[in-house]
């Protein structure tokens, strides 16, 4: 009967952790990168994930004629500078941040509707130190092209 009861919260145990990790991304994704993206608003998804040195994750979306748009790639501090690329649907490579000295944020505007993948990769550390995981947020914000405050 013990070992049953062990069993039953190890299990318990191993289905929770994950679960607590996304909560505290989400809170973080919240917290520090959803302000980032004003005067942009925010469009409403969540995008993000608990990613180790060395990994990449891919996002596809649509990015719609008419309007501006600003994407943030943010992770957490010990992940280091995140490089993001955006590809279109045949993986030819259309922005690379490196360009800009890992610049986590970048604004643009396309010519028509269309979709789009983003790319992350968390960098490899070069020490050899323990292998470092952290929450990593890839946020869109938009608005309507010309509605921009223009101030003389």
């Amino acid at each position: 009967m013990k070992i049953l009861i062990k069993l039953i919260i190890l299990i318990i145990c191993t289905l929770a952790v994950p679960e607590l990790s996304q909560a505290q991304c989400n809170e973080y994704t919240k917290k520090e990168c959803i302000p980032q993206l004003n005067p942009y608003t925010f469009n409403g998804q969540l995008n993000n994930a608990v990613l180790s040195q060395g990994e990449t994750a891919e996002l596809q979306l649509t990015f719609y004629k008419d309007q501006e748009y600003r994407i943030l790639v943010k992770g957490e501090e010990q992940l280091g500078k995140l490089q993001f690329q955006l590809y279109d649907t045949e993986y030819n490579l259309l922005y690379d941040n490196t360009d800009e000295d890992y610049t986590n944020i970048w604004d643009f505007m396309v010519e028509s509707t269309d979709d789009f993948i983003i790319r992350v990769i968390v960098p490899e550390s070069m020490a050899n130190q323990e292998l470092e995981s952290g929450c990593v947020s890839i946020l869109i914000g938009f608005r309507a092209f010309g509605s921009r405050t223009i101030f003389k």
